[in-house]
């Protein structure tokens, strides 16, 4: 079944001439990245995406983590499943140690387990940073090294990408260096989110970052993400900075449809989805029908869903009592019956375009004792500080 809405339609200016993306041997038209998130990104949710979108764009795993794989951990095997239409299977990896991650790139190329590598060097939450992972491994530049000289050369054929943050805060800014080191060492593209790790999802994405970063090195692909909210932001982002494509997180949550947006903005034809509650209600039904096949287990599927309702139901005149037990429903039939109790005939709400997900800002950034003292010393930052499991 294909995703469907038979939605009116806004119109989108046309975008500012782009060139042809390429990640490895893999063209990305438009140059339009799904961006993992953890728990999101599974594979249901990207079949939604690829849905809408006819199949364009690239669509990337929620995070991987190294010794999970190479432990062969459940959880991670069954979040490395591609549906057989998914073409390039894109993985993104976690991973601190060099030799841990160079093993994982292996056992990716020895078993044919995916088509390209993205590696997260962006994550800001505690339980990543607190390991010198995600957003906080930058800083030091010889580990950052160490682990992109291990990706690319275990990768063979395979392209090896990366996505990072600004640095940890705003007296450690670490994105120019950490992007002239990928260059060194092999990596074929770079997706930078404009924010530092202190910032988390708050304030306003820096895009003047992302174009400094574009001048910066001019050798490989570089893409932009945050705050991408609709597709006119997407082709602004590309005019203001020239960067050769975007990665979009938050901005899908609850509207997967929003790639069929941007393949429009992107080729010029200005389609813009804006759904009535009854082609969302559809949707919603879908994606929790997605999630138990994958999962091999109805209630589980549904379970899973339940943090989608509030971002699929934002701006729409929905009762708080009928939202609460949406969202604590445990079958497709409960699901059915309380969707039927909406009123399905609402058109798209005004400010439904806007942010959705986590906003918070001004974090502490929870770092290894003694991380900032000195950016090329990583003695200590071994296999052991990797993450056991993968995904949120």
């Amino acid at each position: 079944m294909t995703a469907q809405l038979d939605t009116p339609a806004s119109t989108v200016p046309a975008p500012a001439a782009t060139g042809n993306l390429t990640i490895g041997p893999y063209a990305v038209q438009p140059p339009v990245v799904l961006a993992p998130m953890a728990g999101i990104t599974n594979a249901p949710f990207r079949t939604l995406c690829r849905e809408f979108s006819g199949g364009k764009g690239l669509f990337v795993s929620e995070m991987i983590t190294t010794r999970a794989l190479v432990e062969r951990n459940e959880k991670t095997m069954q979040l490395i499943r591609f549906d057989a239409t998914e073409t390039p299977r894109s993985i993104q990896l976690y991973g601190v140690d060099p030799v841990t991650v160079g093993k994982a790139v292996r056992m990716i190329v020895d078993e044919d387990l995916a088509d390209h590598i993205d590696l997260n060097f962006g994550c800001p939450v505690p339980k990543v940073t607190r390991r010198g992972g995600g957003s906080a491994l930058p800083y030091k530049r010889p580990l950052l090294r160490a682990i992109l000289h291990e990706a690319v050369t275990n990768a063979g054929d395979l392209p090896v990408t990366m996505k990072m943050r600004k640095g940890i805060d705003d007296d450690h800014i670490t994105y120019l260096d950490a992007g002239r080191i990928a260059v060194e060492e092999g990596v074929t593209a770079i997706a930078l989110h404009g924010r530092t790790a202190a910032q988390h999802y708050g304030g306003t994405a820096d895009w003047d970052a992302i174009a400094r970063l574009k001048e910066h090195v001019p050798e490989i692909p570089v893409l932009g993400n945050g705050d991408i909210w609709s597709a006119a932001d997407a082709l602004r982002m590309v005019r203001e900075t020239g960067c050769d494509g975007v990665v979009v997180g938050r901005g899908c949550l609850g509207r997967p449809w929003l790639f069929g947006d941007l393949v429009g903005a992107f080729e010029g034809t200005g389609a813009s989805a804006r759904p009535e509650l009854r082609e969302v209600a559809r949707v919603m039904r879908r994606h929790a029908e997605l999630l138990g096949e994958w999962m091999g287990d109805e209630a589980r599927g549904v379970i899973d869903f339940r943090k989608h309702v509030a971002w699929y139901l934002k701006g729409f005149s929905v009762g708080s009592q009928l939202r609460k037990q949406l969202a604590i429903t445990s079958s497709l039939a409960e699901m059915d019956a309380l969707l039927a109790e909406l009123d399905l005939d609402q058109g798209w709400p005004d400010g439904a375009d806007g942010p959705r997900g986590r906003t918070s800002g001004n974090n502490r950034v929870v770092l290894p004792d003694g991380w900032l003292k000195d950016p090329y010393d990583c003695a200590g930052v071994g296999a052991d500080a990797e993450l056991e499991t993968s995904g949120g």
